[in-house]
């Protein structure tokens, strides 16, 4: 933030007539200052704020200015820096700057913080809100939770400005536009005017009379380097690879440098090139394959991509590889039930991204791209993709191959009703032979198949698609929702 634009932000907040539900004045005292970040984000929020604010340095009834010896770079208890303490303390992460100013001759600290979506902001576990102009547990006013837990962004993410007034030369050098015309098979146009209105029609960059704004929709996707967006850099790609199947030893992590539409062939290119190998036992010899489908791999980060939740901050995408499985996360619960991911028609958050991501066939127009995942996992028969919604995450985990006898009664019961709901969107039923040709067993262990189906049946997940019929032979089952 420039000092022209703090200087306008102190002079509008000191000319409100008292603090507010998001803004607090302060001279020097910040004992409670990781109390008041939780508060003023969640207050924010409700308020339609887009930050909160606490000032150092101003009077909180005469709003004059009166200075601060605060300073952000002090140290807490233990001997940790106060910054990382906060960062550590507060739940989920969200970004809160410090800018310092001075005015008339005094030293004025603003802590802009900003405002949450649809998850409180705790502070040492607890999440705090504005009554008037204290703060109080936010467990205590649960009208107020509920606002948050309800409360839709003020605007797209996608919208937003990621970087402000900058010169053309700048945006050329920041945004990596060979590489926005390639992906769209366009020809690079000769002159710096036509790339620039290209770049404003695709809402990439907008412009003032005489300067430039990259967006977030074009800082996202066409970024050279994230590290050069100071909102955004938390959202690269990041990429780690485990010792075993645990996280106790790190063999190595990467964070993708790159914009997600710019980047993304050689994302894929690298997790596939790190992922475990196995052996394939043919009629002649062996060869070497991935134990993972490479497409099942593209999908699934294309949709941690396209659907995470750019309100929580300080996180981005996680593909997690271990040696028996994959895990992929993203920010944000899931718009729609993990129960429903195969039918349903996907729903994103940032319809723009998820839209241009579309047109450059990194993922699908018609859908979510997960009956192509299932169908990968059942064609190399592996175990059924397991969907997690979380706190504030969404995370699918792909397992490396397991015999029938090496899956546990969950792994058997999730591929049967997944199998279910392929065999339904193909307009087709599960039966006692495909789902033994799912699993490979052979046909005179039917047995072992139709316990399988009895146990997905009183798990409430698939039933008969005749209720009346009492052939077991011939019976056809759909999913709980058809």
């Amino acid at each position: 933030m420039t000092e022209q634009k703090l200087r306008e932000l102190l002079s509008e907040l000191r000319s409100l007539p008292s603090e507010t539900e998001w803004l607090e004045f302060k001279s020097n005292n910040d004992q409670k200052l990781g109390e008041y970040i939780s508060a003023l984000s969640n207050s924010a929020c409700i308020h339609d704020k887009e930050f909160g604010y606490v000032v150092f340095g101003i009077d909180d009834e005469t709003h004059r200015v009166i200075g601060t010896k605060f300073t952000p770079y002090k140290k807490v208890k233990g001997n940790e820096d106060l910054i990382p303490w906060l960062s550590r303390k507060i739940e989920p992460r969200i970004n809160f700057d410090f800018f310092s100013i001075e005015a008339e001759g005094e030293n004025v600290v603003i802590v802009r913080v900003q405002s949450t979506t649809n998850i409180p902001v705790k502070f040492s576990g607890i999440p705090y809100v504005r009554l008037g102009s204290t703060n109080k547990k936010l467990e205590e006013f649960p009208n107020k939770q509920r606002l948050i837990w309800t409360k839709e962004p003020l605007s797209p993410f996608e919208k937003g400005i990621a970087i402000e007034n900058i010169s053309g030369d700048d945006v050329l050098k920041l945004i990596n536009y060979p590489s926005y015309f390639d992906l769209l098979n366009i020809p690079l146009p000769e002159n710096r005017n036509a790339i620039f209105d290209k770049l404003k029609q695709e809402k990439i960059i907008t412009q003032n009379t005489d300067s430039f704004s990259i967006t977030n929709l074009g800082a996202i996707l066409f970024a050279k380097h994230m590290g050069n967006f100071e909102g955004l850099y938390r959202k690269s790609v990041r990429v780690i690879i485990y010792q075993g199947n645990n996280k106790l030893k790190t063999i190595k992590e990467q964070a993708g440098q790159y914009g997600y539409a710019s980047g993304f062939k050689g994302l894929i290119d690298y997790i596939n090139d790190k992922l475990p190998m196995n052996e394939e036992i043919g009629k002649v010899f062996r060869k070497e394959v991935k134990m993972f489908p490479e497409l099942a791999i593209r999908e699934l980060v294309a949709n941690a991509l396209i659907h995470q939740d750019f309100s929580i901050k300080g996180t981005g995408p996680l593909i997690e590889i271990f040696e028996n499985r994959v895990e992929i996360t993203n920010p944000g619960k899931p718009l729609i039930s993990t129960m429903r991911f195969i039918d349903h028609n996907p729903q994103s958050r940032n319809e723009k991204l998820a839209h241009f991501m579309r047109r450059i066939n990194i993922c699908e127009e018609r859908g979510s791209g997960i009956d192509k995942v299932i169908f990968e996992c059942e064609y190399y028969q592996l175990p059924a993709p397991k969907f997690i919604e979380g706190s504030n995450y969404t995370k699918v985990i792909l397992y490396a191959h397991k015999t029938l006898r090496q899956m546990d009664r969950e792994d058997k019961i999730r591929a049967c009703y997944l199998h279910a709901c392929l065999k339904y969107i193909s307009t087709d039923y599960m039966t006692n032979t495909s789902l033994r040709e799912r699993f490979g067993i052979l046909e005179k262990n039917y047995s072992t198949a139709s316990r399988i189906i009895a146990e997905t049946i009183s798990a409430n997940l698939i039933k008969p698609s005749d209720s009346e019929s009492s052939s077991k032979k011939h019976a056809k089952y759909i999913p709980f929702w058809a």
